[in-house]
């Protein structure tokens, strides 16, 4: 059986991977906090990228798969990939990194491909281009670079901040200009067992074959959690529309792990 582990297994998106792989692999997975709450599954194991070697806990574990949804310190974040990149190297490994849209931030007129030059003007995105680039020097056999979009689902973070906006009775902020994908988390984590079962390599865009403008998507949603009307704070960063979207082109999964916007809606107000 493979062996796989998650670091950032007890954040929002670890988590969902680890439930998702479980009951078919032998999966480890990291947390830093919060404390105490896996002290007894010896599943998880506690690890603070900022101050602890990960080749300790890779070489104890030996995993085929390392998946990395890490989030934190960002000088951490390119010591720790440069680590991985060198075990994996010389062992039978090969790294899954959970990239984002935001390595495109820079372009505004069209959406973005797989093999579409990276080029970002925020910190977060330049964080993620400058891992990605280190993973791509590695051979092919060694790497996923998987690109995200906005997550969404019932218990998504993004989700349960609206929620709290609309019992608060408080503005939600909007970008009417910016046209994005999404997914939501159920899907991403089986489009992760999928491309750990097939053995796919190389780099996925993982978001919505669709595309939505940030302010229609947010009131479809308030919408069907019944609010039709909901109180929004539109905020313009250009006069005409901005893209902000990762569209699969050339690594296409199959038909039923693909989505669309309708379903991203759906899966974010589920019960």
């Amino acid at each position: 059986m493979n062996r796989i582990l998650i670091l950032g297994g007890s954040g929002f998106v670890g988590n969902a991977i680890y439930k998702e792989l479980a009951p078919f692999y032998n999966v480890h997975a990291t947390y830093r906090s919060p404390k105490g709450a896996y002290d007894k599954n010896k599943h998880f194991h506690e690890f603070d990228m900022e101050t602890e070697d990960v080749s300790i806990l890779l070489n104890s574990l030996k995993p085929q798969f390392i998946i990395s949804a890490v989030r934190g310190n960002p000088h951490a974040q390119i010591d720790l990939h440069d680590r991985l990149g060198y075990w994996s190297a010389q062992n039978e490994s090969r790294i899954i990194f959970l990239s984002s849209a935001n390595v495109f931030d820079r372009f505004t007129n069209y959406p973005s491909y797989e093999h579409d030059k990276t080029l970002s003007e925020s910190i977060y995105g330049r964080l993620k281009i400058k891992i990605e680039n280190d993973l791509l020097r590695l051979p092919t056999s060694k790497y996923v670079i998987c690109r995200v979009p906005m997550i969404y689902g019932a218990n998504a973070p993004r989700v349960q901040e609206l929620k709290a906006f609309l019992e608060a009775k408080q503005a939600i902020e909007v970008f009417p200009n910016v046209v994005i994908n999404a997914t939501f988390i159920d899907k991403l984590a089986r489009q992760i067992h999928y491309i750990i079962n097939r053995r796919r390599r190389g780099i996925f865009h993982l978001g919505s074959n669709d595309l939505v403008h940030h302010i229609d998507l947010v009131r479809d949603i308030c919408n069907e959690l019944g609010t039709p009307h909901p109180l929004l704070k539109q905020v313009y960063d250009s006069n005409e529309d901005r893209h902000l979207a990762v569209l699969p082109k050339d690594n296409l999964l199959p038909k039923h792990l693909q989505l669309t916007i309708a379903d991203v809606v759906a899966s974010s107000t589920a019960i």
